[in-house]
């Protein structure tokens, strides 16, 4: 498993892979293959259905949080904070303990960087996250398009690397300022919609396997078309069944 250390000295160096999982098995076949894996708030939509994720709580996020960490013995984990649960200080330290005590080996928060340097003091490693914050822009749009919208989302970056944040998601910004950014600060970037220049990548791994059909975003690559499978495997199922071609002799016991 890759420290965190390893991951700060990967600026630059060696581009770092980043994936979302929420539970058990999906942890556990790509652990020591992704370099980190998010147990992102993006279950909310992926997982729970739910619109976007502001709806998550805190007991879903442990819950998926856990079944990852017992997946994955060997990959860094990062548990991504609800929104309402990082408000205050208070409450940011009481919640990002349960995540760690959970097994995660960070956690990831969208701005405030007066939070993350709270956290850091206290012992917790954190990632931040700016650009396209979902907790706080639901509408799929990018940012910092314009000059203002793009100083403001740098300024967000030089203050989470000063706060001692070991990495910074850029979501959905254009390339020059992923760029512009990157080059800034001292910590590694990990880009989704954010272009090639970035440190590293994320992606939604339900997106990339075709799992979430709902949702194509212009950054997404489909590696797999898992969910038509799925579908093929159903009905041939539930066809069998229909037809008392499933269970046959050798499913059953004697």
């Amino acid at each position: 498993m890759k420290s965190i250390q390893q991951i700060k000295s990967m600026k630059s160096r060696q581009k770092i892979a980043m994936l979302t999982a929420y539970d058990f098995p999906t942890a556990k076949l790509m652990d020591g293959i992704v370099d980190i894996i998010l147990v992102g708030d993006s279950l909310g939509m992926v997982i729970l259905g739910y619109e976007n994720t502001t709806q998550v709580t805190m007991d879903d996020m442990i819950r998926a949080t856990g079944a990852a960490a017992r997946g994955a013995k060997n990959t860094l984990i990062v548990g991504d904070m609800p929104i309402g649960t990082y408000d205050n200080e208070k409450d940011a330290l009481k919640n990002a303990r349960l995540f760690l005590k959970a097994g995660a080996h960070a956690v990831k928060i969208e701005r405030k960087p007066e939070i993350a340097e709270f956290l850091v003091k206290n012992g917790i490693e954190v990632m931040g996250h700016i650009g396209l914050t979902p907790q706080t822009i639901t509408a799929f749009k990018v940012q910092g398009k314009d000059k203002d919208g793009a100083d403001k989302i740098l300024k967000e970056g030089i203050k989470l690397d000063k706060a001692g944040c070991f990495s910074l998601v850029l979501e959905c910004i254009p390339l020059s300022l992923a760029k512009a950014i990157t080059e800034k600060i001292k910590i590694p970037t990990i880009g989704i919609g954010a272009g090639i220049h970035c440190d590293g990548q994320v992606l939604v791994t339900n997106d990339i396997l075709g799992l979430y059909g709902d949702f194509k975003p212009k950054f997404l690559k489909r590696y797999a078309e898992i969910g038509n499978e799925m579908k093929t495997a159903f009905k041939n199922y539930a066809k069998d069944v229909r037809e008392e071609k499933f269970p046959t002799d050798e499913n059953s016991f004697h």
